[in-house]
């Protein structure tokens, strides 16, 4: 009888610990997204030019510039969490996200402080990208490790689930905005609030991860002496096709995943010709519908496997993308937009509800997290981080559909990668810890 309540305690307290490492990673990504919501707003703070196009393919440099430090965060910060627990890089990401946050609601515009201005955003988001880097390791390690192998898929899931709610809060907080202030407001500087308010909410979640549990298989690694072991020369010399694995099965992912998520809402604009706030509605409302097949992709990956669900979106991606992007280019009617968004987002959930327990079940524990961090850190760099550039970019050249194929292209390469590798449910190396 005590034996069953100590577990059961084990449980509700292992319970708890995912759910707020769950809950501190909305933050951390409300806090990253927030930047591509409000950037129709501030780009003209900070890059003042008089057209928009060009306003804001200089925000979406700098968005890209993020995600170049992804890839050092992802090492720093995937050695630390592998050398001194998933706790502990958590809580260290969650710091530099927080200090990122405000100096962009702090951030002196253009007119007031001249170039001085887009060299604070740049700091601000190359801190922010150092924190992210370091997160999705940590997080996809930390939730991993914690379920049981029954439901691995089912709460793995939960990483992309508070990765989207992080990105719907921060368009909801921005429709709010468009509903209390006027436009000019808006633009002058309430686009400063959302910054602030993530900044703040950082706070609250260092204090909430620093009472997390730590994993069993961290605990396993440390009691025998291999903390130490992780490094990515380690990683390049032992796990080479792992870690390829992992870049291979990202590229298409995370270039879809952007596109219809943080891009979709200027492409309705620029490109579709919606409103601000219609815009914001459609990519908002279909944001809710994707963040709830999360879980239900996740626990299907538990009974049929991962493999299917990627290859099914590789299938469908490379089949469908260039017709459903197509379609929302001459798209007017609000409805039918929100329609063949949800369409492309149901496609790219094989990817995004599963990725994060396939990359985790890939590597022992002595050096996962850093083999989760940083080959994902780096295709997301190369991939995810330019999305909106180079969409824009096409735009700008007059060949938009060269982007629709571009994308295309990209997921029939990880497609490939889908077909070869092996099922990670069946050959999980999470269960020999």
């Amino acid at each position: 009888m005590k034996d069953a309540a100590t577990t059961e305690t084990r449980r509700a307290g292992r319970v708890r610990s995912m759910l707020a490492g769950s809950a501190g990673n909305l933050v951390e990504w409300y806090d990253w997204y927030v930047y591509s919501a409000f950037s129709l707003y501030f780009a003209p703070i900070f890059f003042p030019s008089g057209d928009r196009t060009s306003e804001l393919l200089s925000a979406a440099a700098v968005f890209a510039v993020g995600f170049v430090m992804r890839p050092l965060g992802a090492w720093l910060m995937g050695i630390y969490a592998d050398r001194h627990g998933r706790k502990a890089g958590l809580t260290l990401s969650v710091s530099l996200m927080c200090a990122g946050s405000t100096i962009i609601a702090c951030a002196p515009g253009h007119a007031t402080a001249g170039v001085a201005a887009p060299v604070a955003l740049v700091v601000a988001r190359l801190v922010q990208g150092l924190s992210v880097g370091g997160e999705y390791g940590a997080s996809a390690t930390y939730l991993s490790e914690l379920a049981g192998r029954r439901r691995r898929g089912l709460w793995s899931s939960l990483q992309y689930v508070t990765l989207i709610a992080g990105q719907l809060v921060a368009l909801s907080v921005l429709l709010v905005l468009q509903v209390v202030l006027e436009p000019a407001e808006l633009a002058s500087w309430g686009w400063r609030i959302p910054f602030a308010v993530g900044g703040a909410l950082s706070i609250g979640v260092f204090w909430l991860r620093r009472g997390l549990i730590e994993t069993s298989s961290f605990e396993s690694v440390k009691n025998d002496g291999l903390t130490r072991r992780s490094s990515a020369l380690r990683l390049v010399r032992e796990h080479p096709r792992e870690a390829a694995v992992v870049v291979g099965l990202t590229a298409g992912g995370t270039l879809a995943f952007y596109a219809y998520t943080t891009y979709m809402q200027k492409f309705l604009v620029v490109t579709s010709g919606f409103g601000k706030e219609t815009a914001t509605r459609i990519t908002a409302a279909a944001l809710v519908v994707f963040m709830l097949l999360q879980p239900a992709i996740g626990a299907l990956s538990d009974r049929i496997g991962r493999r299917p669900l990627m290859i099914g979106f590789g299938v469908l991606g490379t089949l469908l993308t260039v017709p459903i992007m197509t379609q929302l280019a001459s798209v007017t009617d609000p409805l039918v937009a929100f329609a063949l968004v949800v369409a492309a987002l149901v496609i790219v959930s094989g990817y995004t509800a599963i990725n994060a327990v396939v990359k985790a079940e890939l590597f022992p524990a002595e050096i996962r997290a850093l083999g989760v961090a940083l080959p994902y850190a780096i295709a997301n760099t190369l991939f995810g981080g330019t999305a909106e550039y180079a969409a824009l970019w096409f735009k700008s050249r007059g060949i938009e559909r060269g982007f629709y194929w571009y994308v295309t292209v990209a997921i029939a390469a990880s497609l490939v990668v889908y077909v070869r590798m092996r099922d990670t449910r069946d050959h999980s190396r999470i269960a020999g810890d």
